[in-house]
């Protein structure tokens, strides 16, 4: 179903096809990737449990915000603020930058998921250590730039129809795929190995010594990087939403579904490495390093080690159709460039960025940024500037200026009238406005001074 109007997006053909697109816009890398490390860095139980209260405290009204303001603009990122006051189109242009430099990292390491995956189907051989193997691929020139061309290239292929059409339906598909493989993946990893059980009981059970600020602040950035809020995910989607979906509840099943596959995520991996013994500090390297070695060991790892690595490439893929698709609707509205030359542009632009990012790994290795910090300047390589500066400074900025946008421009009355449709789905409740105009706002202080090392 599309609108008459040929300026205004495509409509989705079903809410199911909405809500699997929106999660697997925000199911991806944060997810499988990024928090079962964090979690376990973090205390485990104590992270897991601060991580849900930020879902339902900061994550949830993010997201209806957002969808609101792209249900309301029917437009681009930029588009959609301007249409409320001119003056703001630089939230949707800060996204947009923001989402570029994710997208320039993330197809790197979402072709390094693609590499390992076909490595398990076809023989699933790390040689004698899988660290070195990781490391040994990684630094090379070639190939791994090859396995991310591979990945976006395909993306940016079924781009070229629209987020609505194709996408739509391939997203369909592989999200239920995904649960599925994830459950068989974590059932499997919570028997598979002695000690799995403790590993398990570390991970779901708090204790409250192990709470921090620290803890607290990576909770809250995992939350902004594994949900997708503050960097135009759901502006983009929200404008191809019939008037007639509850913004409310869907933001609920997108939040609910995030989550889900979080804590999915961390089941397969917290008790497969606890339970064989390995250092699960190893932080991002854990994905690719530890669970590569474990699952090639292990008595049917070549077959689960398959469905893990292909479920993630999965995770991988939805994302990125949503994230390529943030910047592409922009130049294709706003800059006027038309579908083929924007998603061309956009797809050289990330290209080019990971082709850099790859090769910091290996040849460009001497190349590092500086990072400001209470301690004294920081050196980061590519790959960690544009991750601390995206997750760390961009998404929580890009949060605060929804927030004063909704409290201070478009007021909750217009909010209102447009999340609820008018009232047919309830109103917005004093505790919604105490969560936009202050919970929020402080969680992004707190992220905000802590990237920067003045709270610890």
């Amino acid at each position: 179903m599309s609108n008459s109007n040929q300026n205004q997006p495509k409509q989705w053909n079903s809410r199911f096809g909405y809500i699997m697109v929106a999660a697997g816009a925000a199911i991806g890398l944060g997810n499988i990737w990024k928090f079962p490390y964090l979690a376990y860095r973090g205390g485990g139980g104590i992270f897991l449990l601060v991580y849900i209260f930020i879902i339902a405290v900061m994550a949830h009204p993010m997201v209806e915000m957002e969808t609101a303001i792209g249900r309301h603009g029917k437009s681009d990122t930029v588009t959609v603020y301007e249409k409320i006051d001119k003056k703001w189109g630089f939230v949707g242009w800060m996204a947009n930058l923001c989402t570029l430099m994710i997208n320039m990292f993330y197809v790197v390491v979402g072709g390094w998921v693609l590499k390992y995956a076909v490595q398990f189907i076809i023989s699933g051989d790390f040689g004698s250590s899988a660290a070195v193997y990781y490391d040994s691929y990684i630094a090379q020139p070639i190939e791994p730039i090859v396995w991310t061309f591979l990945l976006m290239a395909f993306c940016s292929f079924l781009l070229l129809f629209g987020i609505t059409e194709i996408v739509e339906k391939v997203t369909k598909v592989i999200m239920p795929a995904l649960f599925v493989l994830l459950i068989i993946c974590g059932v499997y990893a919570c028997f598979s190995t002695e000690g799995a059980i403790e590993g398990l009981k570390y991970y779901l059970l708090p204790e409250p010594k192990n709470f921090s600020i620290k803890v607290f602040a990576d909770a809250a950035t995992q939350v902004l990087f594994s949900v997708g809020i503050g960097w135009g995910i759901f502006t983009t989607l929200g404008a191809s939403v019939p008037d007639t979906n509850n913004l409310k509840s869907d933001a609920i099943l997108v939040s609910v579904c995030d989550t889900c596959a979080a804590i999915l995520a961390g089941f397969v991996v917290i008790p497969s490495a606890y339970g064989a013994g390995v250092d699960m500090q190893a932080g991002p390297r854990l994905l690719f390093e530890v669970m590569a070695g474990i699952f090639a060991k292990l008595p049917g790892g070549r077959l689960i080690g398959s469905l893990f690595f292909i479920g993630v490439t999965f995770a991988v893929i939805s994302s990125l159709f949503t994230f390529f698709e943030i910047s592409m609707k922009t130049f294709e509205v706003k800059l006027k460039m038309g579908r083929k030359k924007a998603v061309a542009v956009v797809s050289l632009i990330i290209f080019l960025g990971s082709v850099l990012v790859s090769l910091n790994f290996g040849v460009l290795s001497d190349l590092v940024l500086p990072w400001p910090h209470m301690s004294g300047i920081q050196w980061y390589g590519l790959f960690d500037w544009f991750d601390c500066f995206t997750a760390y400074v961009l998404l929580p900025a890009g949060c605060l200026c929804t927030c004063m946008f909704v409290a201070k421009v478009w007021k909750f009355d217009g909010y209102e009238k447009e999340l609820t449709a008018n009232g047919r789905d309830g109103k917005l409740k004093s505790i919604d406005k105490f969560l936009v105009k202050y919970v929020v706002p402080g969680f992004m202080i707190i992220i905000l001074l802590n990237v920067f090392g003045i709270i610890q």
